[in-house]
């Protein structure tokens, strides 16, 4: 495989990581949890690249949005 074919594939595929990234960052930083969940969600959606973004769309959002709402109902 060409080095031009390798990057004419990578390229979009980074560009669509990193839109995903910033996508979920700024999804969990709206959020108006505090304490080590928000956290522990930053750094998985940083480190775990690719996969990290994907887990917190697909679990992490809705386990958030349970905890504020816990959260306004012990208030």
């Amino acid at each position: 495989m060409a080095v031009t074919t390798v990057i004419a594939i990578a390229i979009p595929l980074l560009i669509v990581q990193l839109i995903l990234m910033i996508t979920a960052l700024v999804s969990v930083v709206k959020k108006e949890v505090s304490g080590s969940d928000k956290i522990l969600w930053i750094l998985i959606i940083i480190f775990v690249s690719t996969i990290g973004p994907i887990i917190y769309f697909a679990i992490g959002s809705n386990m958030l949005d349970q905890k504020i709402t816990q959260d306004e109902g012990d208030r």
